[in-house]
């Protein structure tokens, strides 16, 4: 997930540079949903693991 969120921000970026302004805010709205995801479904596995007494791998 948090891979797809650096591919749509690169995209939004070259895009941004290019000039295609559309794109490159549509681009950056999708990176921010996925970086949010992402966020969120690591913090809920993170919490999962502590309740069944898993350590975090470091």
């Amino acid at each position: 997930m948090l891979s797809w969120s650096i591919t749509f921000f690169i995209i939004a970026i070259v895009a941004a540079l290019l000039g295609f302004g559309g794109i490159a805010g549509a681009a950056t709205g999708i990176a921010k949903i996925l970086f949010v995801v992402f966020i969120v479904l690591f913090l809920i596995s993170l919490l999962a693991g502590a309740v069944r007494g898993k350590q975090p791998p470091l």
